[in-house]
């Protein structure tokens, strides 16, 4: 991966199998996924037959500590499961896979980046506002299809 101006002790890379315990322990432990359309295993599954090369990872002595996913769809570009362990937070792992991932969408012609945050999770705005995001006025809605 790119190299960044964060001085750091943790490697940042495409996902690999051998990550899938780290990474689905991480998003339970940050998100407490509850639901078939959030098992960790069932997205990480999905996410590998679609755009693998969109998943990364932050490790640090094999350890999982940061995760970030993107979506393109020739249109916009979707950034999810940005997670980082607590323990590792504040030391710019969260920015370093932010900017991997859109360095990862702007390869692929993406103009426009879009994110979206649980609204008990509203304290991470000024995190994405530091990275260049801004709120902008729009409805978010879903549909489990399952």
């Amino acid at each position: 991966m790119r190299t960044s101006r964060w001085e750091r002790d943790f490697e940042v890379r495409r996902y690999a199998e051998a990550d899938r315990d780290g990474v689905a322990a991480l998003w339970t432990e940050v998100f407490g996924y509850e639901g078939r359309h959030n098992d960790p295993l069932v997205s990480i599954g999905l996410k590998m037959a679609h755009d693998p090369d969109l998943l990364l990872v932050a490790v640090e002595e094999s350890r999982v500590i940061g995760t970030v996913m993107g979506g393109y769809d020739g249109h916009r570009g979707w950034v999810y499961s940005v997670a980082v362990d607590e323990r590792d937070r504040h030391r710019g792992v969260g920015s370093v896979l932010m900017s991997e991932i859109e360095h990862a969408l702007r390869a692929l012609g993406c103009l426009k980046v879009n994110l979206q945050i649980v609204g008990s999770n509203s304290g991470v705005v000024e995190f994405y506002r530091r990275l260049g995001f801004s709120v902008e006025d729009r409805i978010s809605m879903g549909k489990r299809l399952y």
